[in-house]
């Protein structure tokens, strides 16, 4: 074989294993790479514990074994909210088989208004296995300061109106239920399955 030949071979030869290098599952140890803020090893959002749509107490233990996506936000938002729940909700459809192993989960800012009704309403034009929480102004406060997120009422053109001016990223944690990351709103469907894939191919 001549020198030109052999180097062909060689390079060849670590193209392939480059590219098996995409598919292959990551192993234990390995330093993962995401396209969201990693934030692995954050002293914030270890506890999540408030009650659901149906009145159900829930916790960040009950979503262990998924990759759970958690969101603060409001059913009146008007953009950034229904952005963020319907590129979810894009996101785990289009995982197959892989989706079920997502779970969503909507932290209302708003209890004063977001009542169970009106958030099983919501999630419904979303995806129906999206879990709402809702606890009282007190437990509301509470959580958000846990996750660092900031919220606060913007009053409207008319009396007893509002908006709420709330922190527009969501946060994963991965399937042991660590916090993972943080994505910043706008970082696109893309960047989010492929964030997702990782950690759904993570050692759990």
């Amino acid at each position: 074989m001549n020198l030109v030949r052999r180097h062909l071979l060689i390079a060849a030869t670590a193209a392939a294993a480059a590219l098996a290098g995409c598919d292959r599952a990551a192993v234990p140890g390995e330093k993962l790479q995401f396209k969201a803020v990693d934030i692995t090893g954050a002293e914030y959002g270890r506890a999540l514990s408030l009650p659901d749509q149906d009145g159900k107490l829930r916790t960040l233990a009950d979503f262990k074994g998924k990759v759970t996506v958690v969101f603060f936000g409001y059913t009146q938002c008007p953009d950034v909210c229904p952005t963020t729940m319907a590129e979810l909700a894009q996101v785990k459809q289009s995982l197959g088989a892989d989706g079920e192993k997502v779970q969503g989960v909507f932290v209302s800012v708003d209890p004063e208004r977001d009542t169970p009704q009106l958030l099983k309403a919501y999630l419904a034009n979303f995806d129906p296995s999206f879990v709402a929480l809702r606890g009282t102004p007190e437990q509301t406060a509470a959580a958000a300061k846990e996750f660092k997120v900031f919220y606060a009422k913007v009053p409207g053109k008319t009396e007893g109106s509002y908006t709420v001016d709330h922190t527009a990223g969501s946060y994963i944690f991965d399937q042991s239920g660590r916090l993972r990351l943080f994505v910043r709103y706008g970082s696109g469907a893309d960047a989010l399955a492929a964030d997702l894939r990782t950690l759904l191919a993570a050692p759990a």
